[in-house]
Order: structure tokens, then C-alpha cells, then sequence
């Protein structure tokens, strides 16, 4: 698994490198995707509650961790010094990207790196552009292939659908884990052998999609 800059889709300094995966072992591991915790520790104590109770092996986080945002009420539970501690007792198993609420002072109490703008992971089927949206989006496509799969947060919506020309690319969202907008349950998605599962909180699945 990769990540780097949004102005720069080909080349990677060393602090913008997350991970690096080869097919094998990702097809062979479970992700938890989730996104924009903005601060809960009640919704971000769910997640790793999920997260533990779905026997992962790594937390996929698609950005706004600690601030709940100027355009969003506080959501319940918010401390985000709570969610801190809470994060970085999984500091090893973290894969994360930055979302719009993201900054410097973020990157300097957890311990992750949190400022990538964008990763790559591939699978034998697939190669995943997981991202946050506030940059690349349906709207702005990053550089994909016919069959891609734009994964981003940002919205608060969970999403899968078609996108870019002829609906060649597949969009999907996991939704927030805890601001949840348009009648959203609070959620996550799970990554297991090419199949997408989107969950509540409380582990109930919702949709589910794998490549054909």
C-alpha cells in the first residue's frame, strides 16, 4: 500500500509512503475501513470495538479524526483528546489518509502518519484509489483505469455506484462513523478477499459488492 501527495500521482517522498503490500498479502488480509470520526470517543470506541470484534488486521482510515469541523455540530461523546489515546494504542495496525480537517498539530500527537493525501492498494482484481474527497471525487476524478475503485469519506454518505465515463470506475464511501448525513446509520466497511461489506456499528451488514 502506497500513499503520496495529491500533486503528485507518480512520485512518493519517503514520509509520504505508508505501506507498500504485495497482491498475496492482501488478498490474504482483512481491512476496516472507516471514516470521519471528527472527535466522538463514544462512535470511535464503537469502531475499535468493531474492529477488534472483526478480527482485522488493519485499520483503514479515510481522514478527519479529532475535529468535528465548522460546517457539523459536535457529535456525541466528543473528546478529542480521548480519541487520541484511543488511535494510538493501534499506531501499528493504522493505515491513514488526510481529510480537509486534518493539520500539522494532528500529525504531532498521533502516532501515525495522518497527512498522506491519498493510497494505493491493489488486489489481484482490483487497485483501490482510497482517498478522502475533498480533493478527488466523482466530481474530480483522479487518474484511474477502466475498473478502479475511487474509495473516499468526506460526505457522510455510504456510497457504491458506477462513476467516471460510462460508469468505468466503481465510487464507494464508507459513511461516518460518527456524523452520519441523508439517514445514514452510524458505519464502517469491511475489505476481505475482494468483497466490500458495509456495517452499522453494531455489525449489522447493510450491502455488500465484489468485482465480477
Amino acid at each position: 500500500m502506497e500513499a503520496g501527495t495529491a500533486g503528485d500521482l507518480t512520485r512518493h517522498s519517503v514520509s509520504g509512503i505508508i505501506k507498500v503490500s504485495t497482491e498475496k498479502q492482501v488478498n490474504h488480509m482483512k481491512y476496516l475501513i472507516a471514516s470521519d470520526i471528527h472527535g466522538s470517543a463514544l462512535y470511535c470506541g464503537q469502531m475499535l470495538r468493531q474492529y477488534r470484534a472483526e478480527q482485522a488486521d488493519r485499520l483503514l482510515l479515510l481522514g478527519d479524526l479529532l475535529y468535528h469541523g465548522p460546517r457539523n455540530d459536535l457529535p456525541e461523546g466528543y473528546a478529542p483528546k480521548k480519541v487520541i489515546a484511543m488511535l494510538n494504542e493501534y499506531r501499528t495496525e493504522i493505515l491513514c489518509v488526510r481529510g480537509n480537517c486534518e493539520a500539522e498539530v494532528d500529525q504531532a500527537v498521533l502516532e501515525f502518519p495522518v497527512l498522506a493525501e491519498y493510497a494505493l492498494l491493489s488486489t489481484d482484481k482490483m487497485l483501490i484509489f482510497a482517498t478522502h474527497g475533498h480533493q478527488w471525487n466523482a466530481g474530480q476524478l483522479p487518474p484511474l483505469k477502466a475498473g478502479d475503485i475511487l474509495l473516499h469519506g468526506h460526505t457522510h454518505i455510504p456510497a457504491c455506484e458506477p462513476c467516471g465515463p460510462a460508469g468505468a470506475f466503481m465510487r464507494m464511501n464508507p459513511g461516518s462513523v460518527s456524523i452520519p448525513k441523508d439517514g445514514s446509520p452510524h458505519s464502517y466497511m469491511t475489505l476481505e478477499n475482494s468483497v466490500f461489506t458495509w456495517k452499522t456499528l453494531d455489525g449489522e451488514i447493510y450491502r455488500t459488492w465484489q468485482p465480477d
